[in-house]
């Protein structure tokens, strides 16, 4: 009975530890971090740009120096004093998208990149860490920042745009926040931006598991005023001065609809409580795109706005990968074949075993031939990650792969799921 007591007290005090490591290092702001990140096919550096102390911290409170998904890149903070990982998060960027574009193979560019993390309350160690071909994470710059640097510029103290809460699952410290931003809408088109969001907010939540996590989400729709109605279309001579300039055409894919100006949409909002970020494009031309742990942008005139946005919020939230391919894609050189890629939904089957192995039903067939999808709901079908050979996805068909499937499939399900419990348990 002692041994039970003091195994009960060991387990309370080692949880009390981990529910006061964040005001161990931590304080409620955040700092946000712009970085430039530029280079060619060959090559990429990042150098810091700014620092700012937002009013509020609205991401994570546990968890904080572990990473559920790897990401395209890492960053890391330190206590400077004690060398100690303190907090960690993954990410993509568009850059590295462009990098495996024919572009990056004869002209240099830079991206803008911004990142949040909780504001310190002593001197830390920022270290970005880069994914390379290899899968092997390289460390592109190390800083130290100090929180009494009178140089961190504090912002979203006044000025803020109007916005409106859409749903409230809880406190903004245990729940993941969400702001829905405004893109190509006039001042007098807010409230059928306000109706998008709505409908955004809905269709997420219409689909499994986001249905049964209502109270793990906060939904801000943030009225973003731009000067132009609608977004630009370079391929047909049209530029819009929009609140974050985005435009389709990205890579010169058609359908890929994507901003630069990565600061603009965070000054925007600061001082708002949030972590991820949905934007609405007022456009009937189809397209979208979603970056982890950046940013989902999606048009909300086309039909296929509904299960889009959900689609790119899979993206830009969940690190899930697209499951479609085509014969020759502007991006088909985005997964090295010989690499296991670190998002969760597709497989090279490098390294199988640290993805949905434990799924299958026994007796499955590695790959499985999609005439049998029937008799095997998930299995390894291959086509996937923009590519029609040696990249395999869980199921015949899901919501990262078609608009028409009314789901995501089991595996990007459990995938989601795990994350929602990680950012807020």
């Amino acid at each position: 009975m002692k041994y039970f007591l003091l195994a009960i007290a060991v387990f309370l005090f080692s949880a009390e530890i981990q529910a006061q490591n964040f005001d161990n290092y931590f304080i409620d702001n955040a700092l946000r971090i712009d970085y430039v990140f530029s280079g060619d096919a060959a090559s990429q550096t990042v150098s810091l740009d700014q620092l700012n102390q937002l009013p509020q911290w609205a991401g994570r409170r546990s968890n904080l120096s572990q990473l559920q998904w790897k990401g395209n890149g890492q960053i890391k903070i330190s206590d400077e004093k004690s060398g100690e990982c303190i907090y960690m998060d993954a990410f993509s960027t568009l850059f590295s998208e462009w990098q495996t574009t024919p572009e990056a193979g004869n002209v240099r560019k830079s991206f803008e990149n911004t990142f949040l993390v909780p504001f310190p309350k002593g001197k830390v160690i920022i270290e970005i860490s880069l994914r390379d071909k290899t899968g092997k994470y390289t460390s592109a710059i190390k800083h130290v920042v100090d929180p009494n640097d009178i140089l961190i510029k504090k912002k979203g103290l006044k000025n803020l745009p109007a916005y409106t809460l859409i749903h409230q699952g809880g406190e903004v410290s245990k729940c993941v926040n969400v702001a829905i931003l405004a893109e190509g809408f006039k001042a007098d088109e807010m409230g059928k931006f306000r109706e998008y969001a709505k409908i955004a907010c809905k269709q997420i939540f219409n689909h499994t598991p986001f249905n049964n996590l209502k109270d793990k989400f906060n939904f801000y729709a943030i009225e973003t005023v731009s000067e132009d109605s609608g977004v630009s279309v370079p391929r047909e001579g049209k530029w819009n001065s929009t609140a974050f300039h985005s435009h389709f055409d990205t890579f010169y894919s058609d359908r890929y609809l994507t901003t630069t100006h990565v600061k603009d949409i965070h000054d925007a909002i600061a001082g708002i409580p949030y972590a991820h970020i949905i934007i609405l494009a007022n456009t009937d031309v189809y397209g979208g795109g979603g970056i982890f742990n950046s940013y989902t942008l999606t048009t909300t005139g086309h039909e296929g706005f509904k299960p889009v946005v959900v689609h790119e919020f899979g993206h830009s939230f969940a690190g899930l990968a697209d499951e479609y391919f085509y014969e020759s894609d502007v991006l088909d050189n985005t997964y090295s074949h010989d690499v296991e890629p670190w998002e969760f939904n597709i497989t090279t089957l490098v390294d199988f075993s640290s993805k949905w192995e434990k799924m299958l039903k026994a007796g499955t067939p590695v790959p499985t031939d999609v005439k049998k999808g029937d008799k095997y709901k998930v299995g390894v079908y291959e086509g996937a990650g923009y590519s029609a050979k040696g990249i395999y996805r869980p199921a015949v068909d899901c919501r990262m792969k078609t608009n028409t499937c009314k789901d995501f499939c089991p595996v990007c399900q459990n995938a989601i799921e795990q994350l929602v419990k990680f950012y807020t348990e």
